[in-house]
């Protein structure tokens, strides 16, 4: 079983159900383990766009990372994800941050993520839930990279619902009025 670290994004339409929608959707896949509180973040790169409400999620597999990759890019087109300019707009982002400490570079796929120590919107969800993890390639920690960037227009929102127990906790209480 390995562990992986993703980074979910969306700033349009309604985003938190994006993101309630793409973490349910990833538990039908790989088993979650963690899910950051949600966050509010500035645009990064092109910034002529709506803010983002960002997450973190650690999940359990046995799925190998390019599989995971095209499972992924499959979750965000049938959300409806719909091809725009490099970096721009988006209903729904899903990245690979990290495949329990694997290094992996191609035309297809580069694990850790490549630009994860310059991005305080991936950084301050993923602090979160593995502060202490080593970045196999530099050996810094996730809280010490988020140390080194610029947190301005990223503010911790509230805690994100585990989807399985947010719908438990649905049918309950609707059980308990019937």
């Amino acid at each position: 079983m390995s562990l992986m670290y993703l980074s979910l994004g969306s700033n349009l339409n309604d985003r938190y159900a994006n993101l309630q929608q793409a973490i349910a959707r990833l538990g039908e896949h790989f088993t979650i383990t963690a899910i950051s509180p949600v966050y509010a973040t500035e645009p990064w790169g092109d910034t002529d766009q709506p803010p983002f409400l960002n997450v973190c999620v650690a999940a359990a597999t046995t799925t190998p990372p390019r599989d995971v990759l095209h499972i992924l890019k499959t979750i965000e087109v049938e959300m409806g994800r719909q091809p725009s300019r490099h970096w721009g707009p988006r209903l729904i982002d899903i990245d690979i941050l990290f495949y329990d400490k694997l290094i992996l570079a191609d035309e297809e796929l580069t694990i850790p993520h490549p630009r994860i120590a310059a991005r305080a919107f991936v950084l301050a969800p993923l602090a979160d839930i593995i502060p202490t993890f080593h970045h196999p390639q530099t050996g810094e920690t996730v809280e010490e990279m988020l140390e080194r960037v610029d947190t301005a227009g990223v503010e911790r929102l509230f805690e994100m619902q585990f989807p399985n127990r947010a719908r438990d906790v649905a049918v309950g209480q609707k059980q308990a009025t019937v």
